[in-house]
C-alpha cells in the first residue's frame, strides 16, 4: 500500500512539474514572439512536451512491473532446475511485496510437503524404522564400502505368535507392541556395539511383523550368534501391553558376507530361509544359515517346480493299508495312502512333499487326483464283487474352495460309488476351525452315509464343544500318543483319558502306527476299536493288498 501510494505522489509531482515548465515555455512564447506562426508551433512544443511527460509518468509503473513480473517468471522456471531454495527476486519484493511473500510460502511449503513424502517413502510409519527400500539402499552402501576382510551380518526376526495378539487385542495394541519391539531392539543394539563399531549397524521394519538388521563390521560369526540370543532373549521378556501381559518370542535368521553370500539379495534370502528354519524348530531361538539348510531350500525348491508337473505326468500313486477290529479281528476298512513315484528319487513319501505342497497351494490338484483315484478303485472293487470303506485324507486347501463338496459328490456318482463306501479324515486343526456352512456340508454327506474321520488326534488344538457338536464318526489317535506306552505310564494315562473323551462323544477309536502285540494288547484292553500299524500289514500297492485280504493265511495275523 505504501509502495503504490509513493508511486502515485512521484507521478504527481512528475505531472505538476511538467504542467509549470509548459506554463513557463508559453509565457515566454507569448511575450517574447510576436508572429502568429511561431505562436502556433511554440504551443504546438510545449503539448507534445506535456504529452511526453504524461506518458512518462504513466509508464513507469508499467515498466517496474512488467520487470517485475518477468523475474518472477524467470524464478518460477527455475524449478525445472530443481530450484526450491532461492526466495523471490529483490525486484519483485520491491515492485509487488505481498506476491514475493506468498511465492516464499509456496516455496516453504513445497518443500516441506516433500520431506515429508520422502520420510512416509522411507520411513515406517509405525516405528519410525527404516522401511524395506530405504534399508536395502543403505545397506548396499555400506557393503560397497566393505574391505576384501571385512565380515558383515544380516538377521531376520520373525516375531512368533504375533498374529494371535492382533486377532485377541487388536491392531491398535499390535501396533503398540510393533514400537516396543523396535525399541528392545535398539537397547540390545546399544548395548552389544555402543559406540565401538565405525559404522552404525542398520535396523528396520521390513512388513507386518519383520524386522532385519544389518551388522557392516562384526569380528566373527561367534559375535553375531551372541547377538541373536541376546534378541531372542529380548523379545521373549513378557510386554505390558494395554493392562495385558503378552507373551511373544522371535524366530531369527543369521547369514555372514561373504560366507553366505556377497550382495544384499543373497544375504536376506539365505538369513530369511534359516529364520523360517527356527520357527520351523519351535520358534524363540536363532538360527546361523549353512550349507545343509541350503542344500535343504534347493531341495524344496525343486520339489516345488516338480509338484506342479507330477499331476500331469501321472507320478502319483495309491498304497492301502488295512484297519483292523481289535474286537473281532477282521478288516474295518483301509486307508488310501499317497506316494510320489519321481524320476529320480524314486518313491517318495507324504512327509517329503505334502508340507510342500500345502505351502505352494499344489495340494488342491493333488486332493483332486486323489478324491478321483479313491472313486476309481472303488468303482473297480465293487465290480469285482469286493465292498470296502476306503479313506482319504482331505485338505484344509480343498474346503476352502466353495464347489469341493458339489464336485466329491458328482465324482463319486459319475463313477457309481455310494457315500457308504467313503470315509473322509480331516486333521484336527481343520476340524477345529472350519466355518458352519462347512460343518453343514460334512454333516449332510454323513446324513448320505459317508464316514467322518479326524485324523491325528492329540497333536493340534482341540475345542471339545466342537468335538461334541462336530458331525463326527471316527477318531484316529496320533501316533506320538501310543508311542511310549509299552512303558511310560504317564503315557497310558494320557491314552486313557482321551480314549474316556472320544467314547464320551460317541466315536470310535482308530488307533495308528501300532508295532508292536504289547501296543495292541494296551489299546484293546483300553477300549481302543481300531487299529492299524506294521505290526500287521505295511501300505500295499492295490494287487498286494487284495490279494492280502483275501489271503486265508491272514486270520494267522489276527489280533482278536
Amino acid at each position: 500500500m505504501k509502495e503504490g501510494t509513493a508511486q502515485k505522489v512521484s507521478n504527481a509531482l512528475l505531472s505538476g512539474v511538467a504542467g509549470f515548465a509548459s506554463f513557463i515555455f508559453s509565457l515566454v512564447a507569448l511575450l517574447y514572439l510576436t508572429e502568429f506562426d511561431a505562436k502556433i508551433i511554440a504551443s504546438l512544443a510545449a503539448g507534445a512536451f506535456c504529452l511526453l511527460i504524461s506518458y512518462i509518468a504513466s509508464e513507469r509503473p508499467n515498466s517496474e512491473n512488467a520487470r517485475a513480473l518477468a523475474a518472477l517468471g524467470d524464478r518460477l522456471l527455475a524449478v525445472e532446475d530443481g530450484d526450491l531454495i532461492s526466495p523471490a527476486p529483490p525486484l519483485v519484493r520491491k515492485t509487488m511485496p505481498k506476491i514475493a511473500a506468498a511465492v516464499d510460502t509456496l516455496f516453504s511449503e513445497v518443500r516441506a510437503s516433500i520431506e515429508n513424502a520422502h520420510a512416509l517413502g522411507m520411513y515406517d510409519p509405525v516405528t519410525s524404522l527404516p522401511n524395506r527400500l530405504h534399508f536395502r539402499s543403505e545397506a548396499d552402501k555400506l557393503l560397497g564400502e566393505m574391505l576384501p576382510a571385512d565380515q558383515s551380518a544380516m538377521l531376520f526376526v520373525d516375531l512368533d505368535r504375533f498374529k494371535l495378539v492382533n486377532d485377541s487385542l487388536g491392531h491398535a495394541r499390535g501396533d503398540q507392541l510393533l514400537i516396543m519391539v523396535a525399541n528392545r531392539l535398539r537397547v540390545v543394539v546399544t548395548a552389544e556395539f555402543g559406540e565401538a563399531l565405525q559404522r552404525r549397524p542398520l535396523l528396520a521394519r521390513l512388513a507386518g511383523d519383520e524386522f532385519t538388521l544389518f551388522f557392516p563390521d562384526i569380528k566373527s560369526a561367534a559375535e553375531i550368534e551372541r547377538v541373536g540370543r541376546r534378541i531372542a532373549l529380548a523379545i521373549a521378556e513378557p510386554f505390558e501391553l494395554g493392562g495385558h501381559s503378552v507373551d511373544i518370542g522371535a524366530s531369527i535368521g543369521v547369514s555372514i558376507c561373504p560366507d553366505n553370500g556377497t550382495t544384499i539379495e543373497t544375504l536376506m534370502r539365505a538369513a530369511d530361509i534359516a529364520m523360517y528354519h527356527a520357527k520351523a524348530s519351535g520358534g524363540g531361538k536363532h538360527c546361523l544359515f549353512n550349507d545343509a539348510l541350503a542344500a535343504e531350500h534347493q531341495q524344496k525348491v525343486e520339489t516345488e517346480r516338480a509338484l506342479t508337473e507330477a499331476v500331469q505326468r501321472d507320478e502319483f500313486i495309491l498304497a492301502f493299508q488295512p484297519q483292523l477290529s481289535l474286537v473281532s479281528g477282521e478288516i474295518a476298512g483301509a486307508e488310501a495312502l499317497l506316494r510320489w513315484n519321481h524320476p529320480r528319487d524314486g518313491l517318495r513319501l507324504p512327509g517329503t512333499f505334502i508340507p510342500i505342497a500345502e505351502k505352494t497351494g499344489v495340494i488342491t490338484d493333488i486332493g483332486d487326483w486323489v478324491m478321483a483315484e479313491v472313486a476309481s478303485v472303488l468303482s473297480s472293487w465293487m465290480a469285482d464283487g469286493v465292498a470296502r470303506r476306503l479313506a482319504f485324507n482331505v485338505s484344509p486347501r480343498q474346503i476352502d474352495r466353495a464347489d469341493f463338496f458339489a464336485r466329491m459328490r458328482q465324482c463319486f456318482a459319475d463313477h457309481a460309488v455310494p457315500l457308504s463306501l467313503v470315509e473322509l479324515e480331516f486333521t484336527e486343526s481343520a476340524a477345529m476351525e472350519v466355518s458352519d456352512t462347512v460343518l453343514a456340508e460334512i454333516a449332510s454327506l454323513r446324513a448320505d452315509g459317508a464316514t467322518i474321520a479326524i485324523d491325528d488326534f492329540g497333536t493340534g488344538y482341540s475345542n471339545i464343544a466342537r468335538l461334541r457338536t462336530m458331525p463326527l464318526d471316527r477318531v484316529k489317535l496320533d501316533p506320538s500318543l501310543i508311542a511310549d506306552i509299552e512303558h511310560c505310564e504317564r503315557a497310558r494315562v494320557v491314552v486313557q483319558a482321551v480314549i474316556h473323551l472320544i467314547r464320551g462323544v460317541g466315536c470310535e477309536i482308530v488307533a495308528e502306527a501300532v508295532e508292536t502285540v504289547a501296543q495292541a494288547d494296551i489299546l484293546r484292553a483300553m477300549g481302543c476299536d481300531v487299529v492299524q500299524g506294521f505290526i500287521f500289514a505295511h501300505p500295499m500297492f492295490e494287487d498286494e493288498f487284495l490279494n492280502w485280504t483275501t489271503n486265508p493265511q491272514r486270520s494267522s495275523r489276527s489280533v482278536a
